[in-house]
Formats: C-alpha cells, structure tokens, sequence
C-alpha cells in the first residue's frame, strides 16, 4: 500500500477555510496531502504509532502552496493527523 490521505472534517472560521484530515504511508516515505484547498497558508502534521516515532513527519515545500497537494516526508509505516488553514 502507498500513500494515503483523506479529509474528515471541514470548516470556516472568519476569512480562512479549516481542513482537517489523517495520512497513512505504509511502506513509503511520505507523499502529497489533498488538503481540499485552493492554496494552503499553514499546516500542522501530528504523527501516530504504536512504536516511538524517532522522526517527526515534515512539509517539502514552501508554504502558501497554490494548490490542494502540499507534499510530506514521514518515516515509512507512519500514520497520522494533518490541519490544513487556507483559501
């Protein structure tokens, strides 16, 4: 299994749209997030795992990103959370 993202929850709050979402890497070492928006401003990743996670997952690009796709790095196996600000 590859890369995988999904969006759970979505929001507003005064002029910025609020995404939230889980990511899974199961035998690859990160991937793109679809956070849903047009161009993200921020976004905050929290890893998960049974094990004690060694490296914090991280974003590969400069943000704004225009665009939904904002690429991460995480160790392979990892799981996690991800909130996405923006338009």
């Amino acid at each position: 299994m590859a890369f995988s993202s999904a969006i759970t929850h979505k929001t507003v709050f005064g002029n910025k749209r609020i995404h939230h979402g889980t990511f899974s890497c199961a035998s690859v070492a990160g991937g793109d997030i679809n956070t849903g928006l047009r161009q993200c401003d921020f976004i905050h990743l929290q890893g998960k795992s049974s094990a004690v996670i060694t490296n914090a997952p991280a974003v590969n690009e400069s943000l704004p990103v225009a665009g939904s796709a904002v690429t991460i790095v995480t160790d392979s196996g990892m799981t996690g959370y991800w909130w996405a600000q923006g338009y």
